[in-house]
């Protein structure tokens, strides 16, 4: 049984914070500083370049892979670690549309987080091959799915609203056609149950920065089927990938039935350590508790918000479990209301055009932070306090 209060001493948040942004950068474990000296001082400083074989460097992509890969339900050798998540956006991608050339049109909604776009629509001006993205309202994403579709793109949870996607039934249909679907996990890693292997997921992807808490801009991942993995496409070929890397031949061979073939370059190994650490907390984490204490968590600040905090209206969804693990809401002055509420301690975040997001993290936090963040937030609308001068520029990150 997870122990929350165990893990709530797992991580190091500054005292009087409450934080409420776990969906967009994870809290740094207590661990943190310790796995990062040990890098810098018995490894680095140590080995240098021997620490590609004597700490095993070369294959920590993998072996990092496969502890990711545990919290999706994944085989061992079908994860790796590295890169970021818009790479792996575009290899996915480029991958998926690989194995179905007969095919132009590539699916995702218009509730995508953008980048997830962006990297889709760089791929098609690169290929030039006649592909067209289409963009649908999230809703009718699955009626879009039909037999001339290559590729389903679809992030589980939506970065704004938290909106959930049906993924079992997105990727029966989408094989009921002959499409490939790629996965994004950004917002479900570590926030509610996914499995890839019950699901027969074609490709998997996300960060590790958010609910896995390893650290600013850590390592992405890539989740590639075992039915695929001989054909699927590296399309990114980096020398990591390569049948015999050390051989250093001129032309590129994939590494033939093996995730490594879906590597790319020489990761950043420091960031690897951070990761290392932070993976060890969901060694005693069950995904399903968490999932319970997160709607028990997140219920309770919907409830409190709605009875205490007037003109702010729920824009995700009420059923708990069609949402992930983070709550927002719309105020019309939602940027400089949670200026003012940052500037109490209680640390969330503003999407346009007026979403104030709440992440409920049951790692790190309790109802009694859900009860002292419903009492700031109601009294800064009391107050007016958002109307302060000091709340109404834009900061560059928002």
């Amino acid at each position: 049984m997870t122990d929350f209060a165990k893990t709530r001493a797992m991580f190091d948040i500054p005292e009087g914070m409450i934080y409420l942004n776990g969906n967009s950068l994870g809290p740094m474990p207590i661990a943190a500083p310790d796995a990062i000296k040990r890098f810098l001082h018995d490894e680095w400083r140590t080995e240098l370049v021997r620490g590609w074989n004597t700490k095993n460097w070369f294959m920590q992509t993998n072996t990092l892979g496969d502890r990711v890969g545990r919290l999706i339900g994944a085989k061992p050798g079908f994860t790796v670690v590295g890169d970021t998540l818009s790479i792996k956006v575009f290899q996915a991608v480029a991958a998926g549309l690989e194995l179905v050339p007969d095919r132009k049109i590539i699916l995702s909604d218009n509730g995508n987080f953008p980048t997830d776009l962006y990297m889709v629509e760089g791929l098609m001006k690169l290929r030039n091959a006649g592909y067209e993205l289409l963009t649908p309202d999230p809703e009718a994403m699955m009626d879009q799915i039909n037999d001339q579709v290559a590729v389903v793109m679809v992030t589980e949870v939506d970065y704004r609203t938290g909106r959930k996607h049906d993924m079992s039934a997105l990727i029966t249909k989408a094989h009921s056609v002959g499409a490939i679907v790629v996965w994004d996990m950004a917002h479900s890693l570590g926030a509610i149950p996914v499995d890839v292997t019950s699901t027969d997921a074609d490709f998997a992807i996300g960060c590790t920065y958010k609910y896995i808490n390893g650290g600013p801009g850590a390592p992405a991942f890539i989740y590639v089927s075992p039915r695929l993995i001989d054909d699927a496409e590296p399309v990114l070929s980096g020398w990591f990938a390569h049948e015999a890397p050390f051989a250093f031949d001129i032309d590129f061979r994939p590494m033939p039935g093996k995730i490594d073939r879906m590597r790319i370059g020489t990761p950043s190994l420091s960031a690897f350590s951070l990761l290392d650490a932070a993976l060890d907390v969901w060694d005693h984490v069950d995904i399903f508790e968490l999932q319970e204490k997160s709607v028990e968590l997140s219920n309770a600040f919907i409830a409190k918000v709605e009875a205490r905090c007037p003109g702010v209206t729920l824009a995700s969804p009420r059923d708990p479990y069609a949402r992930g693990s983070h709550v927002s809401f719309e105020f019309e002055h939602g940027y400089s209301c949670m200026q003012a509420l940052i500037d109490q301690g209680v640390i969330g975040d503003f999407r346009a055009p007026n979403i104030m997001r709440f992440g409920i993290t049951p790692l790190f936090i309790n109802m009694d932070d859900i009860e002292r963040a419903t009492q700031i937030f109601e009294q800064i609308l009391s107050d007016k306090t958002w109307q302060k001068p000091q709340f109404q520029n834009r900061s560059r990150v928002t």
